[in-house]
């Protein structure tokens, strides 16, 4: 039989080793199962794997495995396989918890024990994300603050500036809308009215996970073991940003996960190939303790949830100033770009906190030659196409609290190339946007 896995998620600081070492203290978890733990921190030393053997009776710490010098989502995602199955191996067990390192995204974790070696041995139940409710309500729900006073996310710092290096503020909402229960912790340190921001907004960016708030890392048990909840296809689409952008091309009633006909595992990568190596790739994507019962109307708190899409391309240096001056209430904006310049190129701009990132996540059907476009068009009947330009757009989604969609949508409408700049030489355009493959450009709010 499978042992069921829980992956722990969160930005440092947010309470997981509190809540794991609560988890393992519980009389109701030592009674009815015996859990084994995998610890990862990003440090030379393993401070959290430490704190979890303190806590427990575990005197060998031998079912505490501890990753060194890297995130286990990504440089040492093999060593997280072979170190989960060596586990199962040489120990018994009922249930594994993976706490996962606080600048590490979890859909790579959960797709190992999916589609991945351990896949085999374990059954991914839960993919749980916890927030720290103080720190994200002033990052991220109150319009009123002023930049300098927002409490920058920790290990936020040089590594996350214009440098191309992906701005944590990023992964942090990336954790949030790659989950299935989400757990608001630090409640102690918020009222109950920034406390219900922080659940509305939550439930904006991640529509599908059940919210549970707490104070101390305190939680039953029985609500994060033995749930058997996680759904590895309905996690990757269930993303606000997503819901919108699919509501927007297939109308209000579409949802994530409607079957329209062809593949969107983001929801707008049916547009494009990605562009790699593989000639016969195809189109894809890429203390209270209660229960949150999801009563609470976005609308009710100021959060607005809408969709941009155009046909034309962005003038590269109008974009750029845009992006330097974003509204005060916008907390997330991501979708496709389609940048004047970049033609080949098909970019995801992603906004988070102060930083907006331009990455190169693929390439438009339309750069590719004439044979090679048929063939892609065939397998997804349902692409718009344009005659000149072919599958290249711009469509974003955008999620604010007091934020005037109208005013954004027309200031990103003033990017636009106007009509004579359509005849005009696009490469002569000063141009801050990525041209390879995975290549990043991050551009600070205000920044100029």
């Amino acid at each position: 039989m499978s042992v069921p896995v829980t992956v722990l998620c969160g930005e440092l600081g947010a309470g997981k080793t509190t809540l794991l070492s609560g988890l393992l203290e519980s009389p109701d978890a030592d009674t009815e199962r015996d859990i084994a733990v995998l610890v990862n921190d990003v440090g030379a030393v393993n401070v959290d794997a430490d704190l979890v053997e303190a806590r427990t009776d575990l005197a060998t710490g031998e079912e505490v495995v501890a990753l060194e010098n890297g995130c286990i989502c990504c440089s040492l995602g093999g060593e997280l396989s072979r170190a989960v199955i060596q586990l199962w191996k040489e120990h018994e067990f009922d249930h594994l918890v993976v706490e996962a390192s606080g600048v590490g995204e979890p859909e790579p974790i959960a797709r190992q024990f999916v589609r991945g070696p351990a896949g085999g041995p374990y059954d991914l139940e839960a993919v749980v994300t916890v927030v720290d409710a103080r720190r994200f309500h002033d990052r991220f729900a109150d319009v009123d603050l002023a930049a300098d006073e927002v409490p920058a996310i920790q290990g936020e710092g040089e590594d996350s500036g214009g440098d191309g290096t992906r701005p944590l503020a990023d992964l942090v909402l990336e954790q949030v809308e790659f989950c299935d229960l989400l757990v608001v912790n630090k409640c102690d340190l918020v009222d109950d009215a920034e406390r219900e921001r922080v659940v509305a907004l939550l439930e904006a960016l991640q529509p599908r996970a059940d919210v549970l708030t707490t104070e101390y890392g305190a939680i039953d048990p029985a609500a994060l073991l033995g749930v058997e909840r996680f759904d590895l296809e309905a996690a990757s689409e269930a993303a606000g940003w997503k819901r919108a952008i699919e509501a927007d091309e297939y109308g209000d009633g579409a949802t994530a996960g409607d079957d329209h006909g062809h593949d969107q595992e983001d929801g707008i990568d049916d547009h494009l190939e990605h562009d790699d190596d593989h000639e016969d790739g195809h189109g894809h994507g890429h203390g209270h303790d209660h229960t949150h019962d999801h009563t609470h109307p976005p609308e009710r708190y100021g959060i607005a949830v809408d969709a941009y899409h155009r046909r034309r391309p962005f003038h590269p240096e109008r974009f750029a100033a845009l992006l330097t001056d974003l509204p005060d209430g916008l907390v997330r904006a991501k979708g496709l770009c389609w940048i004047a310049g970049r033609e080949d190129q098909a970019i995801t701009m992603s906004y988070a906190g102060t930083e907006t990132s331009l990455e190169v996540t693929g390439r438009w059907i339309a750069s590719f030659a004439e044979k090679r476009q048929e063939t892609y068009r065939q397998g997804q009947p349902d692409l718009e196409w344009d005659e000149e330009w072919g599958d290249r757009e711009t469509r974003l989604a955008v999620i604010g609290r007091d934020l005037e969609c109208s005013a954004l949508e027309a200031r990103l409408d003033d990017c636009l190339l106007t009509d004579a700049e359509m005849d005009e030489d696009w490469h002569d355009y000063d141009n801050r946007a990525p041209t390879a493959m995975g290549e990043t450009t991050v551009i600070d709010t205000d920044s100029l």
